[in-house]
């Protein structure tokens, strides 16, 4: 019986959980932070642009614990998320190409 219960306890535990995890998105968001990191790195980005990329993913970061605070993320709230990063991607890319280097 006791076996049982803890079985039961497991197999909610990793309902939740699979409900709430968004591994495409975490696995985009450390690219982007990437990214970001490499043209601080490179001079590509000036520390102003760094700051505000970084700015722009921790905001990311925000809406992605708001939405898994429920316990579960929804389709409507991975979309937003989504179109966060794409802006964010752009936002990298402009950013890094704009011919403004850091030295």
């Amino acid at each position: 019986m006791k076996a049982l219960f803890t079985l039961a306890a497991l197999v909610v535990a990793f309902a939740a959980q699979a409900q709430t995890a968004t591994p495409r998105i975490d696995k985009r968001e450390q690219r982007q932070e990437d990214r970001i990191q490499q043209g601080a790195a490179s001079g590509t980005l000036t520390a102003r642009e760094t700051q505000r990329l970084e700015k722009e993913q921790a905001h990311i970061d925000k809406m992605q614990d708001r939405a898994a605070a429920d316990g579960q993320v929804t389709q409507k709230e991975r979309a937003k998320i989504t179109a966060a990063q794409n802006e964010a991607k752009r936002d990298i890319r402009r950013k890094k190409h704009n011919r403004r280097n850091a030295g």
